[in-house]
């Protein structure tokens, strides 16, 4: 018995290890979960794909003009340029990506094409969109916030439509004008290329931030090569011809975006160019009035010939001198361009820099972040970081330009000195020359000056406006936009796979959860790591309704699993002298009678003598299972002195050697009976007449009347019911052979319906004739599902 019990401990270290044979047995065992559960979800996953509208995908590559990669821009400026990569100032590729992927240009393609209204009909069950719908609907006047809204239209037989939502209805008539509270203003336009058939039209209108948000998710931009400047589009929509029109009109955007920043710069030069024009015509205008004025109050026809001497030998000074000046004027114009703060948002007019290589590279940075700027403040607020830094860069530059444009002044105001000594001293050297003809020489030099700064910006003005139309964008659609023959959602082949799988998912999810939430017993290694009290015999579910399962002949599953019981039983009860065997469980219900039944028979079988004492005063039932009256029994001898042993023994006609001892009618005080001093002797005459007696004891989880019967046992054998006895309930078993209030315990495991349990019990039905096969295999796995 010891051993037995050392064999049965609480803890196995084999017990948290998974059992894997186990799990796939209780898997292959409800196949037909399986089976019903895949069939399911490959419907499910038929009508989604059936009813489910297609997605293509559009793709388009464009050709970025990346500096960083050998564009044209790096080829004209050379090694100075490279600075401006240290400063943001280059165009590249992961530029124009983020560019490409701005709100700004999404918005600006749903205003264009009207993309917040989508055009949609019924078409076997479910609802298509349209591209070329029958009907327009145009917004004249729209609400400061459109709720999305659904609008069902139908044409009705009178030409008129019918406009209806959920509350709203009206008929109008193409090109009536009405309104809608969520929307505002609306119109209904005829479209002539297409028919309008009889049915249901659905027109849903949402506000343009929505649409944005829901087409930008559609939107992929990507670079698959690092090494050329190549950009992906990619662009996911149900209508192919549709969601290639709406990546062109991205293109398109991007494109001519591109290009206004671009003839920024050259209209910002031309504007500057324009009023220095006006200014300088104006001044050259007065000092040739003042020319000609001289001449006629002087009468000056023809100039003598030292005159004419002076002005030769002073022309080349007066030319230099006029050039240097026109430089002066032009950087004095920028400094104050510069410095005034309203137009230092404004791009640096390039035409008119002086013709310095280092100036030229601080004036391009400077324009290209003031761009960058401008595109940054499309998608961000200027308190974003990214714009905070152009700001101190742009900042920076600004106050190097100012410098450059201050050194050059002092270089060019050098010249202009020098120049002028030069001039004057070759005045001084002709002397004799009339103070009339040199009064006209300065007036002939100061025009030629504001000539020279004249005809400079005139031809300034020509180079950019040539420059102007010879911009072209810094990218180029080299792949137009194209549908995928093919769609890409939904994938039938993976639907359906994953269709298969949650088929086969959901049912291992249903069993082991129904495993990890049920506190009931269900395997032998819930008992086993429980209780120290070993598992003795195992009875499988009775599919007969009769209590008595045990036959003289039978070779059925129960009944050698009742025979097995027995075998278990002689190594408790070893003695001839001990014949006393106590039926207890936690609970009602856990087939204490039956089992007593037919353990009292299957040792009746083998020729023993057996008696079924029936101790459950509380509820007792065996004595009805059996059919025997209860009018006299065990509550009546401890009571009436009168009535004998022998009166209180009732034969059973299942056997002739088993007998029976009913309770008798319910005593008012249970507890009190079972201690009545007439039990020691009854107990005793009745080990003399018998060869085993079975006591069939009320639960001992609900009250402890099994307790006061243990001490008369020889054997206690505890009840388990497979899926009715909870777990907790074990720790009854544990404490009473722990604290050993109850001796020789033993387990027995009853209505075990999972093969699975644990213990291979499979005895079969060996010895018996076999039922009609396919029938008789179908009921069984339907009654195990």
């Amino acid at each position: 018995m010891n051993e037995q019990n050392s064999l049965n401990r609480i803890s196995h270290p084999e017990d948290d290890n998974i059992n894997l044979k186990d799990v796939f047995g209780k898997l292959i065992d409800k196949w037909l979960w399986f089976l019903a559960s895949i069939l399911f979800f490959l419907v499910i996953a038929f009508f989604y794909t059936r009813f489910t509208a297609p997605v293509y995908q559009i793709n388009a590559k464009i050709l970025v003009n990346d500096d960083e990669k050998g564009g044209a821009m790096s080829k004209q400026t050379g090694g100075l340029m490279d600075l401006g990569g240290l400063l943001g100032a280059k165009n590249s590729v992961d530029n124009e990506m983020e560019i490409l992927k701005t709100r700004f240009l999404m918005e600006q393609v749903v205003r264009q094409m009207q993309l917040n209204i989508i055009y949609s009909k019924k078409v076997d069950f479910v609802r298509r969109e349209l591209y070329n719908a029958p009907f327009k609907i145009l917004i004249l006047s729209a609400i400061d916030t459109i709720k999305a809204t659904e609008f069902n239209i139908i044409e009705l037989p009178n030409g008129k439509l019918k406009v209806s939502t959920k509350d709203f209805e009206r008929e109008v008539s193409f090109g009536e004008e009405f309104s809608f509270a969520n929307v505002g203003k609306l119109v209904l336009q005829r479209n002539i290329e297409t028919a309008m058939d009889k049915g249901n039209y659905f027109v849903t209108i949402s506000s343009v931030d929505d649409r944005v948000a829901t087409l930008m998710n559609k939107l992929t931009v990507s670079v698959s090569n690092k090494q050329v400047s190549v950009v992906d589009l990619g662009f996911a929509y149900p209508l192919p011809r549709k969601g290639e029109d709406i990546l062109n009109a991205i293109i398109n955007k991007y494109t001519k975006s591109n290009l206004a920043d671009k003839n920024a710069i050259a209209d910002s030069t031309y504007k500057f160019i324009k009023e220095r024009l006006n200014v300088i015509a104006s001044e050259l205008g007065d000092v040739e009035d003042k020319v000609e004025n001289f001449k006629q109050n002087n009468q000056l026809a023809d100039m003598s010939e030292q005159g004419k001497l002076l002005v030769q030998n002073t022309g080349e000074f007066t030319s230099e001198l006029a050039k240097a000046e026109t430089q002066v004027n032009i950087l004095n114009e920028l400094e104050k361009y510069l410095k005034n703060g309203d137009k230092n948002s404004r791009v640096f007019p390039s035409s008119l820099t002086p013709s310095d290589m280092v100036f030229a590279n601080l004036m391009g940075q400077y324009n290209t972040l003031l761009l960058e700027r401008e595109r940054q403040l499309l998608s961000v607020t200027p308190e974003s970081p990214f714009v905070q830094n152009l700001d101190m860069q742009i900042a920076g530059l600004r106050q190097d330009i100012l410098s450059n444009i201050q050194t050059n002044k002092k270089s060019y105001d050098l010249t202009v000195r020098k120049l002028k000594n030069q001039l004057r001293g070759a005045e001084r050297q002709i002397s004799g020359v009339p103070q009339i003809e040199k009064n006209y020489l300065k007036l002939a030099r100061n025009q030629q000056i504001k000539q020279e700064l004249y005809i400079f910006l005139m031809q300034k003005a020509e180079e950019t406006n040539i420059s102007k139309t010879s911009n072209i964008s810094v990218a180029k659609t080299i792949d137009p936009p194209k549908a995928q023959v093919a769609p890409i959602s939904p994938k039938r082949k993976v639907i359906y796979l994953i269709g298969i799988m949650v088929g086969v998912i959901f049912p291992i999810v249903i069993i082991f959860g129904q495993s990890l939430l049920n506190t009931t017993i269900g395997t032998k290694e819930d008992i086993i790591t429980k209780t120290s009290v070993p598992v003795i015999g195992e009875i499988s579910h009775n599919l007969s309704e009769d209590n008595l399962v045990v036959a003289n002949q039978s070779r059925s599953a129960i009944s050698e699993q009742f025979r097995a019981l027995r075998t278990n039983l002689s190594f408790y009860l070893k003695n001839d002298d001990e014949k006393i065997i106590l039926l207890t469980s936690s609970m009602s219900g856990e087939g204490k009678s039956f089992t007593a039944i037919n353990l009292g028979n299957i040792l009746a079988l083998a020729g023993k003598k057996v008696l079924l004492m029936e101790l459950d005063l509380r509820k007792p039932g065996l004595s009805a299972k059996l059919g025997v009256r209860n009018d006299i029994g065990f509550s009546n001898y401890t009571i009436n002195a009168n009535i004998g042993i022998k009166d209180i023994i009732k034969p059973l006609s299942i056997n002739k050697n088993m007998f029976i001892i009913s309770s008798g009618p319910l005593p008012p005080n249970p507890a009190e009976t079972l201690m009545s001093e007439h039990i020691s002797a009854l107990i005793s005459n009745l080990k003399k007449e018998f060869d085993y007696i079975i006591m069939d004891a009320p639960p001992i989880g609900v009250i402890t009347d099994a307790q006061l019967l243990s001490p008369y046992a020889n054997a206690i054998i505890y009840l388990v019911r497979q899926k009715v006895t909870r777990k907790d309930q074990l720790s009854i078993v544990e404490e009473l052979n722990r604290s050993g209030k109850m001796k020789n315990m033993g387990i027995v495991v009853n209505d075990i319906v999972d093969k699975f349990y644990g213990y291979g019990y499979g005895y079969g039905n060996y010895g018996e004739e076999k039922r009609d096969g396919f029938l008789s295999s179908l009921t069984k796995i339907f009654k195990k599902n």
